[in-house]
Formats: C-alpha cells, structure tokens, sequence
C-alpha cells in the first residue's frame, strides 16, 4: 500500500512539473506577437518606451530563452532595445532630467546585450542610465529620492528599479565601493517601513513627513501594498547574486528576505495560494487577489530556495503559489493568445490628482489584462517553479 502510495504522489508530482514547464515559452511567445519589437500597448493605450513596464516584459522573455535556449528569445530583447537606443548610444526616449528610478532598470537589458554582442554602443548607453545614480537626489540619511519630483520620499518599487542593476554595474566594472551604498539603501527603507507586528513593509516612507499620506510620527504611507513588497521582494533576490560573498551587505540582505518570507507567506491566502492587493485586509470590501504580486512572491521565494538564501520549505508556498495563478489568473485574450489576468495597472502616492495612500485609493485603482508588468513576472516565476532545487 505504501509503495503504491509514493507511486501515485511520483506520477503526481511529474505532471504538475509538466504542467508547470508547458507555461513559459507559449506566454513568451503570446507575448512576442502582442508587442512586436517590445512596442508595448494596453488596449490602445500607447505605454511609455523607456520604462520599468519594458523591462520586467524584457526580463521575463530573457529569463525564458536562458532556459530555453531558443535564439528568437534574444533576438526579441536585443530588436526592442535597439527600437530605443541609437548607434552611437544615446536614448531618446530616456530623460535624464527628471531623476526618475523607474527610469534605472531597462539598464540591465542593456548590460546583458553588451556582454552578449561586445557593442559599444551598449556600454554607452548603460554608463549613461549609472550616471544618474551618481546624480539622484537623496534623503538626508542617504536613500534615494523616488522621483525628483517626489522629494525626501523613499518607495518600496525604488529598490528593484535601482538596486538590481547598481549591483550588477558594481560587480561587472569592479566598484566594489557601491556595495555599501547599496546595502544602505534596501536596510534604511526595511528600516522605516517595517511593521514590528506583522513584518510587512508599507508602500513608502517620507522621510519629512510632510506628505499628507504621511504618518506624522513614522513618516509612512498607511497601507501595505502587494506589489510594493513584491517589487521589494524582487529587488533582494535580483541584487544578491552580484554582492562580493564577503561583503558584510550580502548577510544583512539574507536576513532581510528571510524576514520578508516569513511575513508573506502568512499572508498568502490558504484557498487559492495567491496574494490579495492589501495583504493584511483580505476581507475587507473591494479587496480582491491580485496577479502581478503573486507572481512577484512566487519569483522571489522560488529563486530564494533555488540560491539557498532561504529554507527549502518555502518551495511549497511558491508552488502553490504557481498553481493558483495558472488555475485563477491565466486566460486567452481577444485575440486567442495567453495573457495574465487581475492586474492592477498602476498605483503611486502623490501627484496630480493626489493620491492618499488610502485603502479606498488602492483598491480602486483599474484593473485587468495584458499588463506588461503582470506578464514579465509570470514569466519569471514560471521560469523559477520550472528549476525545482534538489536538495
């Protein structure tokens, strides 16, 4: 009986490795013939060229041909990059002037391009996007601004937009010196938008409080955002592989994605194993599961376990993780080709109109399909489930 038990949960488990490998290459190649040449569109809303939405798509769809090893994954990355960056370098589409992090991360795209082709005109580009690190405005206890235009406020997104390619500019041109910067940033914020009850992190901390989203004692922004934390959650795994294996930063990240672990997966929902848009209230009204930051939880767990940064125990809340959203957020589009569903488009704090931070506020927000951002990170999730670690 025993014996044939443990054949049924092989068989088992054999199919839903199958199933799960079967989802990379055909929402990749969805979403090739959605966007030719990494022209990104929702609906027919033309989305910004030089964008964090371009890179996440771009990460995935690499993440895909590194598994793969079909060549029509590169040559997607490299014909959207060479649609925005000219021969001799320069970015049209980029403005450097408004000292933008969102502008940061379509910087790894172009050093995978540089160390695949050798092109200079790669490298330029890629000093260039550093360059504005040297320049980003900072709080007065070091952290970067989010935006210029958002002064002395410090967002849980900030550090996957700038961290993961400060990191793996650092580590390939030798400054090791940017590690310390770099480690600076991912603790201050853990720092100040930490809850000591449950271990979430708030969307953002102003560090003068003077936003009115802004607790007048703490400084941050009242509601725990999934994908905030995914975009966090995200940034620690991308950016740990490039930290020196000596460098004190490296050991204080670990201990920072530990504790994120512990604290998302007590707030995955035990039904379908996926995230709600405000992790810690979900059955409040108009509160609803959402896709981006599931996905987003299930890359980063499953690449933690992959790299050992975290217990292999957390395999198990990745995979469901998985399951719920091929079961709940995956469908086919007018069109017939796979796409990802239950994505908030966007959410920010400020601005005109203003936005407050507010439950109402986040829950509100439109959502839907074909969101470049939700894409990229079912494909890098599904990248992730597909590398079961073995030990």
């Amino acid at each position: 009986m025993n014996q044939l038990f443990a054949a049924v949960i092989l068989i088992l488990s054999s199919t839903i490795a199958s199933a799960q490998q079967s989802w990379s290459s055909p929402m990749a190649d969805a979403a090739m013939a959605r966007w030719p040449n990494g022209e990104l569109t929702r609906g027919s809303e033309k989305l910004s060229e030089w964008a964090y939405d371009e890179h996440l798509l771009l990460m995935g769809i690499t993440s895909v041909g590194a598994s793969s090893g079909a060549s029509k994954y590169f040559n997607y990355v490299q014909s959207a990059m060479d649609r925005l960056v000219s021969a001799d370098g320069s970015i049209p589409s980029y403005r450097p002037e408004e000292l933008s992090l969102d502008d940061i991360p379509l910087g790894h795209e172009l050093l995978f391009l540089y160390e695949r082709t050798k092109s200079e005109k790669y490298r330029k580009a890629a000093e260039a996007i550093r360059h504005q690190l040297d320049r980003q405005p900072r709080t007065k206890s070091g952290g970067f601004w989010h935006k210029k235009r958002y002064p002395n406020q410090m967002w849980l997104d900030g550090l996957y937009m700038a961290e993961p390619f400060y990191a793996e500019y650092a580590a390939k041109f030798g400054r090791r010196e940017d590690f310390d910067d770099i480690a600076h940033q991912f603790t201050l914020i853990e720092s100040h938008t930490r809850d000591t009850k449950t271990g979430l992190l708030y969307h953002a901390w102003d560090e003068s409080k003077q936003q009115a989203w802004a607790n007048k004692t703490t400084g941050t922004s009242p509601n725990f955002w999934a994908r905030g934390m995914g975009w966090y959650a995200m940034a620690l795994v991308d950016t740990l592989p490039y930290f020196p294996s000596d460098h004190p930063g490296r050991a204080q990240l670990i201990e920072i994605l530990r504790r994120l672990a512990v604290a998302s997966v007590k707030v995955q929902d035990s039904e379908s194993g996926l995230w709600y848009q405000i992790l810690d209230k979900p059955r409040a009204p108009g509160n609803y599961l959402e896709s981006s930051a599931s996905c987003m939880f299930v890359y980063a767990l499953a690449k933690g376990v992959r790299l050992g940064y975290i217990k292999r125990e957390y395999w198990v809340n990745a995979e469901r993780g998985f399951r719920g959203i091929v079961r709940r957020m995956v469908e086919r589009d007018s069109e017939g080709r796979l796409t990802v569903s239950h994505a908030v488009y966007s959410a920010g704090l400020g601005g005109t109109p203003y936005r407050d931070g507010s439950y109402e506020y986040y829950t509100r927000e439109r959502v839907g399909s074909n969101d470049p951002k939700a894409i990229g990170a079912f494909l890098l999730a599904s990248s992730e489930v597909d590398q079961e670690p073995t030990s």
